[in-house]
């Protein structure tokens, strides 16, 4: 018989270790260009390309300043609970990469999508 741990005994995995409940922002020096199978991510200071295979996402990514927590961003762009855990790995991996970072200030209407038109 296979015993598991209890739940905190556990490594939680990459998308559990993500804070839907923090405020979350594309780091500045991230310049995001949208294309029609998603998007691409790139970070001037690490010099990092992301892509992203999903125009939700995109669309969570882009809300992220504009919510205070980025489970509100998932909810407002139509990500499901059904859909969150994978939304989450994938906001998880863009943290760890700093594509995304955690953000201190008040959420603030319209930074993303102004990063989305100045892209390269």
């Amino acid at each position: 018989m296979t015993v598991r741990p209890p739940m905190e005994a556990r490594p939680r995995t990459v998308g559990e270790r993500f804070d839907l409940d923090g405020a979350w922002a594309v780091h500045p020096q991230v310049a995001v260009r949208p294309e029609p199978f998603g998007a691409l991510l790139y970070h001037f200071g690490t010099r990092q390309l992301s892509f992203l295979k999903d125009r939700r996402l995109l669309t969570v990514v882009q809300a992220l300043a504009e919510h205070p927590r980025a489970a509100d961003a998932c909810r407002v762009t139509g990500v499901g609970p059904a859909e969150l855990r994978r939304y989450q790995a994938a906001l998880a991996k863009l943290a760890e990469s700093q594509m995304i970072i955690e953000r201190t200030g008040p959420a603030q209407r319209g930074d993303a999508h102004r990063r989305g038109e100045e892209a390269v």
